[in-house]
């Protein structure tokens, strides 16, 4: 792996960063969980976005991207966090199904669904989990019964992501009666307003609907909307699950740019003789420097012609980890203080650290639950018993 960036890699760094200095808002939208305007106004983003071709760089021109390669997009990645750009409303659409796309999707399927995610016009909702299939999610019990050219869906999904505002899921589903646990499940498309689908939102511990429960009753969906063979689904899933376990859901930027908040908050409110809190401070810095260079590997392998393996198991744990204690870490310097309502004015307010605490409360669960992933360490990148 060469660190060292091509002329090329730094002209496109330096494109980027100019056109968000340009289109960035000055004041941060409100929260595409909490309202149908604040998931509106994110939309309107995406497709700021789109017209100067930024809703996936690395997607051929003809879908809305760039054609670029996945050190590019982690170029992106890091400008785009450090200019404060709003957060993407479609992540689901864009960083997951839409690399699962590429690779299992057929030229029409592409067509149809590429260039509408990348715009904004249609933004996606995850529907994996059940009552009963949620970091096992071989459990799954929602059906799709064959009806001549269509699919007949019936079940529950639940903890759907971005589901309560959305306009499409991707779900996956049994189509083999009687068939257990990895055998018989299919990758099904379908759009949240068709007929016997109800989509009921699920309050977070903040009031925010991140989540909603779907309920399928005798929904048809056209064949055509099936992404992949019959029977395929648990080998798309799993290739979906790398793009979000390891590589494109959480990109090392993030991290970077909340080390670097981390960094210059114990500079401004940190006790000098607190060398535990010291020492902590420079233990997230150097952990998510220590992610952006495992990615930037992983990126490399890939380029290579390597693909994502259960290694992926080990990035999810590390970076949902790394959240927790970064933002662990705000929480012991500010104190008290950290349950301030925040101030709108300040560039970085203090309640952002609550929020984002809470919020990385859930990463050891979501993407497959942290002891799930260790299970997956152990039986297939060790090689121990089960």
């Amino acid at each position: 792996m060469n660190l060292t960036y091509t002329p090329e890699q730094r002209a496109f760094r330096a494109e980027i960063r100019d056109w968000l200095a340009r289109h960035v808002p000055d004041k941060p939208l409100p929260s595409f969980d909490a309202t149908r305007e604040g998931f509106e106004a994110h939309r309107a983003w995406e497709r700021t976005l789109a017209e100067g071709r930024w809703g996936m760089v690395t997607w051929p021109q003809e879908y809305g991207g760039r054609g670029v390669d996945l050190i590019q997009w982690l170029i992106f990645e890091e400008e785009y966090y450090r200019s404060g750009a709003p957060g993407r409303v479609n992540q689901n659409g864009i960083f997951l199904l839409g690399p699962t796309l590429m690779e299992f999707g057929t030229p029409e399927q592409k067509a149809r669904f590429l260039p509408a995610m990348a715009s904004g016009d249609e933004i996606w909702a995850q529907a994996w989990s059940e009552p009963q299939a949620g970091s096992d999610l071989a459990g799954v019990r929602a059906t799709a019964t064959r009806d001549g050219d269509h699919y007949v869906l019936n079940g529950l999904k639940t903890w759907s992501s971005r589901a309560a505002f959305a306009d499409w899921a991707f779900g996956l589903f049994r189509t083999e009666p009687g068939s257990q646990r990895h055998k018989g499940l299919t990758l099904i498309l379908f759009p949240l307003t068709a007929p016997g689908v109800t989509v009921k939102p699920i309050a977070r511990i903040d009031g925010k609907v991140g989540f909603a429960e779907i309920f399928l009753d005798d929904v048809r969906v056209p064949v055509s909307q099936r992404l992949g063979d019959d029977g395929q689904g648990w080998h798309i899933c799993m290739v979906t699950a790398g793009f979000e376990r390891g590589l494109m859901l959480r990109s090392p930027a993030r991290y970077q740019v909340a080390a670097a908040r981390l960094a210059e908050l114990y500079r401004r409110q940190g006790n000098p003789a607190d060398t535990a809190t010291r020492a902590a401070v420079a233990r997230a810095w150097m952990d998510a420097e220590a992610y952006a260079l495992s990615i930037y590997s992983t990126a490399s392998r890939i380029l290579a012609g390597q693909p994502i393996g259960p290694e992926t198991s080990t990035n999810k744990i590390f970076w949902s980890e790394l959240d927790v204690a970064l933002n662990r870490v705000a929480l012991s310097i500010l104190g008290a203080r950290a349950e301030l309502m925040p101030d709108p004015d300040e560039p970085n307010p203090t309640g952002d650290w609550l929020d984002d605490y809470i919020f990385s409360l859930a990463g050891p669960i979501y993407a497959g639950s942290n002891e799930i992933q260790r299970n997956i360490i152990a039986e297939r990148m060790l090689g121990l018993p089960r």
